[in-house]
């Protein structure tokens, strides 16, 4: 794996580990006390997180990173808490730009997207749950891309959805981790959500090089983890 790839992973988790100082501890946090996370979200139970699903679904279905969503879930509850609702909306983001893909944009996306999702369709032939897990952990890729892909390829939702949500899991934690205000010291939490994200990074990177059978799912995450002299 590209140090590249590691470092623009870091780059993001101490930009939000900022943020989130910033929340809590400066003016900028005062004035985000009066924002729609604290407004609508945050202490109103229930009704709070179905509206955080709700709008998390949304944004990240039009392609907002699901890692900014970890982020605010682990903000607005707890680090457990966060995880599944972050992991949950990010799961209902792709499943909206999924279904969209399934029922509606087969003929307009096919000329964009068909060579992908062919590539896609070859990827996880055999093993449709176990792959969409390993492409879900990898530290590379674009979200959005696979969700619209996966719904023009020929990959039965329940396994495509299952596998998503499993192998969202662990950056989920990792950044409902440094968004969340449990208390740890500052520097020890930010240590374990690196390390945590350095650790799922690897296990994606390996499992991808020793299952792919040859496989590419795309060259710009080959290029990202080396392997493009490898195949």
């Amino acid at each position: 794996m590209r140090a590249r790839v590691i470092v623009k992973g870091l780059a993001l988790i101490l930009s939000l580990a900022l943020l989130g100082y910033l929340f809590e501890s400066s003016d900028l946090g005062n004035s985000i006390n009066e924002t729609w996370i604290d407004a609508r979200v945050r202490g109103h139970g229930v009704n709070g997180a179905l509206l955080f699903l709700l709008m998390g679904g949304i944004f990240t279905a039009i392609g907002l990173p699901r890692q900014i969503i970890a982020f605010l879930g682990g903000y607005a509850f707890s680090v457990g808490l966060g995880t599944l609702l972050g992991a949950l909306a990010a799961l209902l983001g792709c499943m909206l730009s999924f279904g969209y893909a399934r029922l509606f944009g087969k003929g307009l996306l096919r000329a964009r997207l068909g060579e992908r999702a062919g590539r896609f369709d070859r990827f996880i032939h055999e093993h449709p749950f176990a792959m969409t897990v390993l492409v879900r952990l990898l530290p590379v890729g674009n979200n959005l891309l696979t969700n619209l892909a996966a719904g023009i390829s020929s990959i039965r939702p329940i396994h495509f959805f299952a596998g998503t949500l499993l192998g969202y899991l662990p950056q989920t934690l990792v950044f409902a981790l440094v968004g969340s205000g449990v208390h740890i010291a500052p520097a020890l939490k930010l240590a374990l959500a690196i390390g945590l994200f350095l650790i799922s990074g690897a296990l994606g990177a390996y499992l991808y090089r020793h299952f792919r059978h040859g496989q590419s799912l795309d060259a710009q995450i080959d290029a990202a983890l080396d392997e493009t002299d490898k195949r």
